[in-house]
């Protein structure tokens, strides 16, 4: 046989094997979930963690609260501002920790709200050892949590406070201020984004209507649909295409009650939308946060959410039930769920009110960040055990 013929040989046995183990790892994806080990970092009760790179030395740290921990073992944490409580104690005035070079020095500052103080604003980066400054972004009414997406498209995320009962708002950084923008009259519990008729445009989400997005989001006038019944939605409602027939679909989380569904767009022979419930996790409560990312890594993203511990000061249906984190894997016609941790407190962990899906020990899986009232903790991934 001719050398070229067995090399021929040699790379179709390599590829079909790399194929078979492909194949025999999406199938295990599904009976055999993921791996976490989960270390906790710190019992503070904060609600929002995020991940970033706070000292420049090109590793995640984590920000939550009142202090940021060193990455990648986040064993040393420093002190950033004093931040005030409300509520009976059981809140911080800290509902979210979103990442921005706000005064373009290089350095990572981060933006955060409250409900109790009902603003929006950002903190700081000093580079050293001494208290971050507080900037008020505005008064926006009660914050029940924040994002940040690029509304306009130009590449740079703008701010977005689920303010319900309020106006619904977004914040765009201009020459180092930040400037406030009119979406519409009205929003409920429950935010997101995404592009909802296939126009190419990022449409905004609320728990009863949807905001169309104009050509120029900045000046143009965005149109209301009243179609949707979400509940006390999550922050975020996911924006995706669950079933992959080219509508984006939503998957939504009930924060103060039972429940966890994706709802599929639809429409009739006329265009008329409608929106069809598909429940995920009916069985448990508290799904206030949310994301969409791969830590299978299979390239396929998965819905990873938790419930929030003592969301309402433990006032919620649902709230004495046993802690979770989970991720839920599309199987083509539903969700597969796989827990992470369950339990109750001291044993399960909550996944608070912001959390972060990231590599943040740079193994190329993405890890899992959480804060809440039931403290901070990372779950790392530990990919497909064969044992």
């Amino acid at each position: 046989m001719k050398k070229s013929a067995v090399y021929s040989l040699v790379q179709l046995f390599i590829s079909l094997s790399l194929f078979s183990k492909a194949l025999a790892q999406a199938d295990n994806s599904l009976d055999k979930p993921v791996q976490f080990v989960q270390k906790v970092i710190a019992m503070e009760s904060y609600e929002a963690v995020g991940a970033f790179d706070v000292d420049g030395d090109d590793t995640l740290d984590l920000v939550s609260g009142a202090f940021w921990y060193e990455g990648p073992e986040f064993q040393h944490r420093h002190f950033i501002a004093n931040v005030a409580r409300w509520g009976r104690g059981e809140y911080y005035n800290d509902f979210a920790s979103i990442p921005m070079d706000v005064n373009g020095d290089g350095r990572l500052d981060f933006i955060t709200g409250s409900w109790g103080d009902q603003t929006m604003l950002w903190r700081e980066n000093p580079g050293e050892s001494k208290m971050w400054q507080e900037h008020l972004i505005d008064s926006t009414g009660p914050v029940e949590c924040a994002q940040a997406w690029d509304i306009d498209g130009d590449g740079q995320p703008e701010l977005v406070p689920n303010n319900p009962n309020d106006a619904l708002k977004f914040y765009r950084l201009e020459s180092g201020a930040f400037v406030r923008y009119e979406v519409g009259s009205e929003q409920g519990h429950g935010l997101g984004f995404g592009d909802i008729n296939g126009d190419g445009r990022g449409d905004l989400i609320s728990s009863e209507q949807w905001y169309e997005a104009p050509e120029d989001p900045l000046s143009g006038e965005w149109k209301v649909h009243r179609e949707l019944s979400l509940g006390k939605a999550s922050v975020p409602i996911l924006v995706e295409d669950v079933n992959g027939d080219g509508k984006n679909d939503l998957i939504v989380g009930q924060g103060h009650d039972y429940g966890l569904s994706w709802y599929e767009q639809s429409s009739d022979e006329n265009g008329q939308r409608s929106w069809i419930a598909h429940p995920i996790d009916p069985y448990n409560a508290q799904f206030h946060t949310m994301a969409w990312e791969d830590v299978t890594g299979d390239g396929n993203p998965e819905l990873i959410t938790g419930k929030r511990f003592r969301a309402h000061n433990g006032r919620d249906p649902g709230s004495d039930d046993p802690l979770g984190m989970y991720y839920f894997q599309w199987n083509g016609e539903s969700f597969t769920k796989h827990t992470i941790s369950y339990g109750p407190l001291g044993v399960g962990k909550g996944a608070g009110i912001f959390m972060a899906v990231t590599d943040l020990n740079s193994d190329g899986r993405n890890d899992i960040a959480v804060a809440g009232k039931d403290g901070l903790s990372v779950f790392y991934n530990q990919g497909y055990q064969t044992k």
